[in-house]
């Protein structure tokens, strides 16, 4: 067993880190309160090569692996969750599908603008009526002719605005109860495909969620990603890689909070000492780094089993249920620690706290998550 990071992770980790440091975190306050989404960074992001991280060089990825997304995420994260949603998203949700259940011709087509910057990754998953329930998609594709035409809602949907076209969920067939589910890339600019942005979010402001409606959006078959009639599958094992970007959103906003704490508590004074003197601000302290700690290398096992090709579903859904509990729990605590300073928007720690609940509710509800885990223990 070897908790070493590569000599390729680490160099990802330090350019990261001083990326996120320099053009991330500087403008992350004014972000959240003008809720402008970070495009610029995204650019730069394209430029450093990061947007096709861990996809084939061939598509211009960077060939490298999950480890080293769960890095970035973390690190984006720490400076700015919004942006790190957004690469999070990008990567797990987009992008991802497409390297995993497209053809070949469907790669060079949409995997390749995806790992250069040219679109952001989304994907159509969650309904008005069909969130945890996945299965309830109401979305519809009817065939006509050589292709589908496709009427539906989906909401909360991260990047729409920014992408040229997205994967999404659709009932193809249905016999009696039984639904057909498949997948279909579909370019955002399609007659009939509006795109709704007017959300008013508790945290995330700087991130993109939209609604999408689609009034008789009409594709070709061969938009189909992968075999039609397994949109349903397909999405359950996105879902798994993608709840280890959560968990390494979770990482790094809780790191980000622990920090703040640190230091705060260091330089604080009160009866005379600081506040890292006292031991009930120590105690809160030791807690979040041990549970950080804790968090990281469960992000870090299920991202390990993703790359070497071993059944992860577990551990994904373990490491982003505690990840993201943890940071709720953090991010309070820091609040906390922080008192009446840490209710105020300078001192960033509330909008910690208001990012993270989101973590405990996007791709799975912690409620969710324990129902996976107890299904892959045999429950």
């Amino acid at each position: 067993m070897n908790w070493d990071l590569t000599s390729e992770q680490e160099l990802i980790k330090k350019t990261i880190r001083e990326f996120a440091k320099e053009e991330v975190a500087k403008g992350a306050i004014e972000r959240d309160r003008s809720k402008k989404f970070p495009q610029e960074i995204f650019q730069k992001l394209a430029k450093l090569g990061m947007m096709g991280l861990p996809f084939p060089e061939k598509y211009g990825g960077g060939g490298s692996d999950t480890i080293s997304f769960a890095i970035v995420v973390e690190e984006l994260s720490k400076a700015c969750a919004s942006t790190g949603i957004t690469y999070s998203a990008h990567i797990s949700l987009g992008a991802a599908p497409i390297n995993m259940f497209g053809t070949e011709e469907q790669k060079e087509k949409y995997l390749l603008p995806l790992c250069t910057g040219e679109s952001l990754g989304a994907f159509g998953l969650t309904e008005p009526e069909a969130g945890s329930d996945a299965g309830g998609t109401q979305t519809t594709a009817i065939e006509e002719g050589d292709s589908f035409i496709i009427n539906g809602n989906k909401c909360f949907i991260t990047n729409a605005s920014y992408a040229k076209f997205l994967a999404l969920t659709a009932v193809t067939n249905r016999k009696e109860e039984k639904k057909e589910i498949t997948a279909i890339i579909v370019p955002t600019d399609a007659d009939g495909f509006t795109i709704i942005d007017n959300y008013e979010k508790m945290g995330l402001n700087a991130s993109n969620t939209t609604e999408l409606v689609l009034e008789n959006v009409k594709v070709p078959q061969e938009n189909v990603l992968g075999k039609r009639g397994e949109g349903f599958k397909q999405f359950l094992i996105t879902l798994d890689g993608g709840r280890i970007g959560i968990g390494a959103m979770a990482v790094g906003i809780a790191q980000a909070a622990y920090e703040k704490s640190l230091n705060y508590a260091k330089k604080r004074k009160q009866f005379g000492k600081s506040l890292s003197k006292f031991q009930a601000i120590q105690f809160k302290l030791a807690d979040m780094a041990m549970k950080l700690e804790l968090a990281r290398n469960m992000v870090y096992k299920a991202a390990w089993l993703k790359d070497q090709g071993r059944p992860f579903t577990k551990e994904a859904a373990m490491c982003k249920l505690y990840a993201s509990e943890i940071c709720m729990e953090v991010t309070s605590q820091a609040v906390q620690i922080h008192g009446g300073y840490g209710y105020m928007r300078d001192y960033e720690v509330e909008r910690y706290m208001r990012d993270a609940k989101l973590l405990e509710i996007g791709e799975g509800t912690s409620e969710v998550q324990r129902m996976v885990i107890a299904r892959q223990i045999g429950c």
